[in-house]
């Protein structure tokens, strides 16, 4: 029985995340079907993160254990092959037997898409967060470090989650600007339910003057959910990086 590593993308915007569910389209599910059609396996596959609906990958990854013999560099080619246009394999490496996408993974980077220009631009419906007030991305990006180290960000988890500690850690923070797109980068070992989108939702009210950046760190302490910002929606969402011991 071979462990394989597989790095996917998707296009996130007609699924209902990445784990399976059973009256709405998933990724995983695509994926197990695809996995099937090309090994005759029900293969139970293993992803690296549960992303929510209508979020996207830049990089994702999923473990499989299987018994086929199929070469790793073929098997991204025969994946492609059943997959649909918004999913699309990048690699297949072999691992170790105790590798597992969710718990051999070290640290994600999520990046936020926000499309910061006067007029909506239509191709960006559903890949960036329009929002047509002028957003100072250097005041940002300063802000944006209030979050970094090791907290309990319960204020920054939406109700429904199922983990026992809240406790993250956040490695790095920026705000950039590219044109009239403005990028939020935040990378950690791990991420609550909806807790990217509530961050940027915080600091976009920290430009409004809803919350002064002064008083991040006590609503991160007060544990408290009513006093972060708004939940942004999912479409500028991406997991952009994944990493793990060893490079891939």
């Amino acid at each position: 029985m071979r462990n394989l590593l597989f790095i996917i993308s998707f296009d996130g915007k007609r699924y209902h995340g990445w784990q399976s569910q059973k009256n709405a389209p998933s990724v995983q599910e695509t994926v197990k079907s695809a996995f099937k059609s090309i090994t005759g396996e029900k293969a139970k596959i293993i992803g690296c993160s549960r992303t929510d609906a209508r979020v996207h990958a830049n990089m994702f990854a999923f473990s499989v254990k299987t018994s086929s013999r199929i070469p790793t560099e073929k098997f991204v080619l025969a994946l492609n092959a059943k997959l649909p246009d918004d999913i699309a394999a990048s690699k297949c490496i072999e691992v170790d037997e105790d590798f597992n996408a969710r718990f051999s993974c070290r640290v994600k980077e999520y990046k936020y898409l926000i499309y910061n220009g006067n007029i909506r631009n239509p191709f960006y419906s559903d890949r960036a967060y329009f929002y047509p007030y002028f957003l100072d991305e250097k005041r940002l990006d300063e802000t944006a470090k209030y979050f970094l180290g090791t907290h309990d960000f319960s204020a920054f988890c939406s109700s429904g989650a199922s983990v026992v500690s809240k406790v993250r850690t956040i490695y790095d923070a920026e705000v950039t600007r590219n044109g009239e797109m403005v990028i939020f980068t935040i990378s950690g070992d791990g991420f609550l339910y909806n807790m990217v989108r509530i961050i940027v939702g915080t600091l976009l009210y920290t430009e409004t003057g809803k919350i002064k950046k002064e008083e991040i760190p006590e609503i991160i302490h007060s544990l408290d959910r009513k006093r972060a910002g708004i939940t942004v929606p999912p479409a500028g969402l991406y997991l952009n990086k994944v990493f793990f011991d060893f490079d891939i």
